[in-house]
């Protein structure tokens, strides 16, 4: 590829070079081709001078006068071809300067060793599928630019093996999610995305429109209150892998579309919850990270250390032990002094939970299970036995992020009518009468829990940014 040629100049160059294909004989666009297998089944099933079929993007080329040797890669790796002149006759060879970087090829050669003992394929037989008209980045040594790797994930995808790692183990930690679940016999369901009313979580919802039944719709922004309706209707173990939404900012840790677990147990509780999460998260580390040391070289994380305590004795560790003991304005002025935003309309509880946010909860690396928070910051937990202002719950934090809040779940309608009466004020939108209809009905006692998926996605692999485990993360339109 010639570094002096404009882009424009690039694709015409290649337009050309499919035309010369064309009129030798080749179909720049071809039909399948049966392979083999991917790459890394093929290495592994190496066998000197046997017969194989592979095809994949030609991502490397080294001409030797009458000889070439090449890469191509597929989704599972590199193999190297070799091809002379005398092996696949002087057409095809010919052929061959016709084709780019980035095309992709179809091979029939046998296997060999090269002399620094590289598994190789001494080609017999190519044959173009596919041309690629625009070039691949940066001769293929690595895509840089951070907004295109995120705008064009195809090239990060091409470009940087590491991206590819990340996904491919992301895409490992949904099936084993998915079989750990199952072997504990959970039953998988699916609940609607689009919903007359958004619940289950305080967000501000996507809205759309239903032509078909004229009325306004939302994106969901939890399905919890429909799980918990087969909870009533009778399933025992029910997980939802869903997609939410919700119409806020976009940040490291937040995309507004996010994949969430959500997992329900008939009479279970916040403790049975908190040793399906411990466990599950080790199993993870185990069979997909080989390792139980996760996060990133900065901010290590040991999977290993455990530990449980309440909100309130979090709260005394950093705001001091009288904390409780101040009034609302001596609270307010603690609050204040370290450094956190305290708006004049917040009482007690919102001035607590300011502090834990701006200044605990990214001090809590390892596992750490927060249980016992006040009552009014989540409104669908069942209260504590031995003080009702607490509600029996657990959040549990590493790496400085919520990766998983647990209940014991509310079933008791009456006080849930009175929560989310009082959560929705005069606004309709956020009361699902519904649901309570379906409660009243009788929901057995029951754990819950919520895991949020790119995030753990980012704890396990060391990733720094919720866009480096989504494929295509939110972006703002390009001016």
């Amino acid at each position: 590829m010639d570094d002096t040629l404009s882009p424009n100049d690039l694709r015409q160059q290649r337009i050309d070079n499919l035309e010369s294909l064309r009129d030798a004989g080749y179909t720049p666009y071809g039909s399948a081709f049966k392979r083999d297998g991917r790459f890394e089944e093929l290495s592994e099933a190496y066998e000197e001078g046997k017969s194989i079929r592979l095809a994949g993007r030609l991502v490397t080329r080294r001409e030797m006068g009458k000889s070439v040797f090449a890469h191509l890669q597929d989704g599972s790796g590199r193999i190297q071809i070799y091809l002379k002149k005398n092996q696949i006759g002087e057409d095809a060879f010919a052929a061959l300067k016709r084709v780019d970087l980035g095309d992709h090829l179809g091979i029939t050669g046998t296997w060999f060793t090269t002399r620094t003992g590289e598994q190789t394929v001494q080609v017999e037989e190519w044959t173009l599928l596919s041309k690629s008209l625009l070039p691949m980045p940066d001769k293929w040594s690595g895509l840089e630019d951070v907004e295109i790797r995120y705008r064009q994930r195809y090239l990060d995808l091409i470009a940087n093996p590491d991206v590819r790692k990340v996904f491919n183990q992301r895409i490992a930690i949904v099936r084993e999610i998915r079989s750990f679940l199952n072997e504990r016999k959970f039953d998988e369901v699916e609940t609607p995305m689009m919903q007359s009313i958004p619940g289950g979580a305080a967000a501000t919802p996507f809205q759309t429109h239903y032509n078909a039944l004229s009325m306004e719709m939302f994106l969901r922004i939890a399905p919890e209150l429909y799980l918990k309706r087969l909870l009533v209707g009778g399933f025992d173990r029910v997980f939802e892998l869903n997609r939410n939404f919700r119409n806020e900012g976009l940040s490291r840790n937040h995309n507004p579309e996010f994949t969430m677990l959500e997992i329900y147990e008939a009479y279970g509780n916040r403790e049975s919850m908190q040793t399906l999460i411990q466990d599950l998260l080790l199993h993870l580390a185990d069979t997909v990270i080989g390792s139980r040391k996760v996060g990133t070289e900065e901010e290590p994380v040991d999977l290993d250390h455990w530990r449980e305590v309440p909100y309130d004795d979090l709260i005394r560790e950093r705001a001091g032990e009288d904390f409780f003991d101040l009034d609302e304005a001596g609270q307010r002025e603690r609050a204040e002094s370290m450094g956190c935003h305290v708006d004049p309309s917040w009482g007690p509880v919102e001035v607590t939970q300011e502090i834990f946010e701006k200044c605990i909860e990214k001090t809590l690396v390892d596992p750490t299970l927060v249980t016992r928070l006040p009552a009014e910051l989540v409104p669908l937990a069942k209260p504590c036995v031995d003080d009702p202002s607490k509600v029996d719950v657990f959040e549990l934090i590493i790496g400085g992020k919520e990766i998983a809040p647990g209940y014991n779940e509310l079933n008791d309608p009456l006080l849930q009518r009175e929560r989310l009466q009082a959560q929705a004020g005069e606004d309709a939108m956020k009361f699902d009468a519904d649901f309570l209809c379906a409660l009243e009905h009788g929901m057995p006692p029951a754990g819950g829990m919520g895991v949020g998926i790119d995030r753990l996605v980012m704890l396990l692999t060391g990733s720094e940014a919720i866009r480096d485990v989504i494929l295509f993360p939110q972006m703002k339109l390009r001016s």
